[in-house]
């Protein structure tokens, strides 16, 4: 495999605005145990336990929920069976959900509008030649 251009971790972190900040927070830490490790009245930047990937809510008063050229974004699962209760956990936050399947035999995954619109996808992914080594 030929060597990129320039070698990253991957991509690191999204950022959507929200209404507010305090709530947009709360679902993600009730979905996906997310951790607030940086928050001031403006942003929130949110962490997944065991991962390096950060949200990050920003405080906005334009519209939110609209994607501005993304569609959506999305959470991979480590198991596939948790994707029924990745489904209950977004729904008992306040989540909801738009669409659940399977891409391919073995790939489930659920979509959902989060509280301030965003259209965001939980799913597993059968394993790729190009993953990192465990």
């Amino acid at each position: 495999m030929p060597r990129a251009p320039v070698r990253t971790f991957g991509l690191t972190h999204v950022a959507i605005g929200v209404v507010d900040i305090a709530r947009a927070a709360r679902f993600y830490e009730q979905v996906f145990g997310m951790v607030a490790v940086y928050r001031n009245a403006a942003m929130a930047q949110l962490q997944t336990p065991g991962a390096r990937d950060v949200l990050v809510l920003e405080k906005t008063d334009t519209p939110v929920g609209t994607g501005g050229g993304i569609r959506h974004f999305g959470f991979r699962l480590v198991d596939p069976a948790d994707i029924d209760r990745a489904a209950e956990a977004i729904a008992a936050a306040g989540g909801a959900i738009t669409g659940k399947g399977e891409f391919v035999p073995g790939e489930p995954y659920v979509f959902f509008r989060d509280p301030d619109g965003y259209e965001v996808e939980v799913w597993f992914e059968i394993p790729t030649k190009v993953d990192p080594a465990s």
